[in-house]
């Protein structure tokens, strides 16, 4: 498994394409724009099995779409975070028509990898953390000595600590692939960073 993070948009979103190098199939998380992501995909000859998005705002949601049509891609969002016109829209998702929803325990292969859904709600309501071998993709749920704001239409500080604490409560040390800033492990988020000890005092 070979990890590229992208660093698109104006919020400084990471977009990751996770590849099986053995079939040069990727999966792409979070696609906050889309034009550094299919330049990637052009000059590696990559081919994208699946869109997943951890959450729906639009940060890293913006070059969902445009990626799906030019890859054929299925894309993937948690049915919490999406609304059906943009009237209603606040801090959430207008999907396709032909979308996929998953939802906790839903395990979705793309040639050689499997990804894991934990759901991990507080940030927005249908935040979702991608499990795939031994590394976590966690969207704005859990930082390098943070985690994510509640204070949009949504979001709750008691439920994402419950979050915080299932990802503490996982079995063995895992790399940590966040929605912004810098990688880091589980092991150290759970020695160092405050919101992990405070949800672990619930």
């Amino acid at each position: 498994m070979y990890i590229k993070t992208l660093v698109v948009g104006h919020l400084q979103t990471n977009c990751y394409i996770v590849t099986d190098e053995n079939t040069l199939e990727c999966a792409v998380i979070d696609p906050g724009a889309s034009s550094p992501v299919l330049d990637y995909i052009e000059a590696n000859k990559l081919k994208v099995g699946a869109i997943f998005l951890t959450h729906g705002h639009f940060d890293h949601t913006t070059g969902a779409e445009a990626l799906r049509k030019e890859t054929g891609a299925d894309l993937y969002i948690h049915r919490l975070e999406c609304a059906e016109k943009k009237s209603e829209a606040y801090m959430k998702y207008v999907p396709p028509k032909d979308i996929k929803h998953y939802a906790e325990g839903d395990e979705i292969r793309v040639s050689g990898l499997v990804f894991k859904i934990l759901e991990t709600p507080g940030h927005s309501p249908g935040s979702v953390t991608l499990m795939c071998g031994d590394t976590l993709f966690t969207g704005d749920t859990l930082f390098r000595d943070s985690c994510g704001r509640t204070d949009f239409e949504g979001g709750s500080m008691r439920v994402l600590l419950k979050s915080l604490k299932r990802l503490y409560e996982l079995e063995g040390d895992f790399e940590v692939y966040p929605g912004h800033a810098d990688c880091t492990t589980l092991s150290r988020e759970r020695s160092s960073n405050y919101y992990m000890q405070r949800a672990i005092e619930q």
